[in-house]
């Protein structure tokens, strides 16, 4: 690490829509079944977005609390990597909408395509930056409104996919607790197993591809499947020899949250109990860029990711790629509530203040 520098998570928030869509609900319009869908996928109900919600506003809201546990000031953020496949727009950058919103008006701001390994690549890329000493707060997110891109008649891939936001506020430091290693990845010989194919320069959009159903995603299940099987004990052992830290040193492991089955298979590969790996993906499906940072966010409401203990993050996606990270966990860090936090409090307030003026 350049410096001596490394990235702490000082803050950390995450948003699910309140609508809550189960497998029986899907039942009444598909053919399938409740007790199909958990045999093959483990998931039992997911999260849409309404009318009203986007990738920008789920992402502003896991922000928001984001900053509020920080005790932080929008204006102290260097940079925003917003990791989505879903964004508002092809342009403006979603990060710019989040940007403006929570009135981080020095932060720099781009958006990040690496499919649902996305905010893991988010994670390093804002590492990095605290690391060179380019940055000294980065504000991370990961989030999808995946509902809007999905097929909700095809029974293969519409039970997956859910809706939602999370997000982690990196401060620099040099104590105990951070990003200790990030490892990246990606083999583009799978590209089109998982695609969204039209939309973009290829196939831009028209009657015929609107016809074609080419504006949801695709995907190969079964090469998916094994490729993400091998991916993540791959990942993790890579990047724990790159830390020199054995398995039995780290303490949780939340791994992208999309089948039952993958994760089952790379906790045996990895030799790993059961208690170790964290899961949701019952109550969420799916969420692509969102699942390790909501994941993450409600490992630590649950009590179990305590300050002093190590996670692995780590995650696969279209592209295809794969990531992992490590950290140490610190916890809630102490904050002086002096002059400047009551400032940066009333900033977060007037921001949702003209926020709801401009809806």
């Amino acid at each position: 690490m350049s410096r001596g520098l490394r990235a702490q998570v000082i803050g950390w928030g995450y948003y699910v829509p309140r609508r809550v869509v189960t497998n029986h609900e899907l039942s009444q319009r598909l053919d399938t079944t409740d007790e199909w869908i958990v045999e093959r996928t483990g998931i039992r109900e997911r999260r849409l977005a309404a009318d009203d919600e986007t990738t920008a506003t789920m992402s502003i809201a896991a922000a928001e609390q984001a900053l509020r546990v920080a005790s932080a000031d929008p204006l102290d953020i260097d940079l925003i990597i917003v990791a989505t496949a879903t964004p508002d727009y092809l342009f403006p950058a979603t990060a710019c909408l989040v940007q403006r919103s929570i009135g981080a008006t020095r932060a720099a701001a781009f958006d990040l395509g690496a499919g649902c390994s996305g905010f893991v690549y988010a994670l390093a890329m804002g590492t990095q930056a605290i690391e060179s000493g380019a940055c000294r707060q980065v504000l991370v997110i990961g989030a999808e409104t995946l509902s809007r891109i999905t097929n909700w008649t095809d029974r293969g891939t519409c039970v997956l996919f859910g809706d939602g936001a999370g997000a982690v506020l990196l401060r620099v430091g040099s104590g105990p607790g951070g990003v200790i290693a990030t490892r990246l990845g990606a083999d583009g010989t799978g590209a089109d197993w998982l695609i969204l194919p039209a939309g973009g320069s290829r196939h831009p959009a028209s009657p015929e591809t609107v016809a074609a159903g080419l504006h949801t995603i695709q995907m190969d299940g079964q090469k998916v499947f094994r490729f993400a099987t091998k991916a993540i004990p791959s990942a993790t052992r890579k990047l724990l020899e790159q830390a020199g830290v054995t398995l039995e040193q780290v303490d949780l492991f939340i791994a992208h949250q999309a089948n039952s089955r993958i994760l089952e298979s790379a906790a045996e590969r990895l030799g790993l109990p059961t208690e170790k790996m964290f899961t949701n993906l019952d109550r969420y499906g799916n969420t692509s860029a969102a699942s390790i940072p909501i994941a993450l966010c409600e490992a630590v409401e649950q009590g179990r990711l305590l300050p002093g203990q190590r996670a692995v993050l780590v995650g696969f996606g279209a592209g295809l790629t794969w990531g992992a990270a490590l950290l140490e966990w610190a916890g809630k860090p102490a904050v002086k509530k002096d002059r400047r936090w009551l400032i940066a409090a009333l900033r977060r307030w007037w921001a949702a203040v003209l926020r709801r003026l401009r809806r």
